[in-house]
């Protein structure tokens, strides 16, 4: 069984669950009520807010702050500074922790450095956010989206790979094969 690594400098709060092989790297803060997955790694100067959820195998960067309705599903890859809000309207001087919202991350979707994900929306399997993006709405799966606001500007594969789809079919060359009807885009394995 392969420990969890927690560098001296990092603080985690009791009551939480981390998976065995998991690394917590410097100035890090894990807080109550969290359950992180196996073989997560964690950045430096990382904060996962209470009550967050992180799948197995999600790898998250540099100075990132994961919020109270926050849930990501396994492999997800969070990039350097991108931000999460949890709150639609927030004030200062108005207590609104009984109105966040819930933000998921579905299965492999990766989320480029300093991206802004707004709350309260769901970010599709294996889907892309560009770097610098500001996402105001659901992305569907394996979409590609950048921009402010973020726009579908395509589609990728499970391996990251951009598809090219002719006659609403796409073979990546990692030889995965995808059908898209509409704006859905899914595996094809026949």
């Amino acid at each position: 069984m392969e420990e969890v690594f927690i560098h001296q400098s990092s603080y985690v709060d009791k009551p939480c669950e981390i998976g065995e092989g998991t690394k917590i790297w410097h100035f890090s803060h894990i807080m109550s009520g969290c359950k992180i997955g196996k073989n997560c790694n964690i950045g430096q100067n990382v904060v996962i807010s209470p009550s967050v959820e992180l799948g197995n195998n999600v790898k998250i960067q540099n100075n990132v702050s994961v919020y109270t309705g926050v849930v990501c599903e396994d492999d997800v890859f969070l990039g350097p500074s991108c931000v999460f809000t949890n709150v639609i309207n927030p004030r200062s001087h108005i207590c609104r922790k009984d109105e966040y919202k819930k933000t998921l991350l579905k299965r492999g979707c990766s989320i480029g450095a300093n991206s802004t994900l707004i709350c309260g929306h769901t970010i599709g399997k294996y889907a892309l956010v560009g770097a610098g993006s500001v996402v105001t709405k659901d992305v569907p799966d394996y979409a590609l989206v950048k921009g402010n606001p973020a726009r579908v500007y395509g589609y990728v594969c499970y391996c990251g790979e951009k598809l090219n789809f002719i006659d609403n079919t796409a073979l990546c060359k990692c030889g995965k094969k995808y059908i898209k009807i509409g704006f859905t885009v899914e595996e094809n394995n026949k």
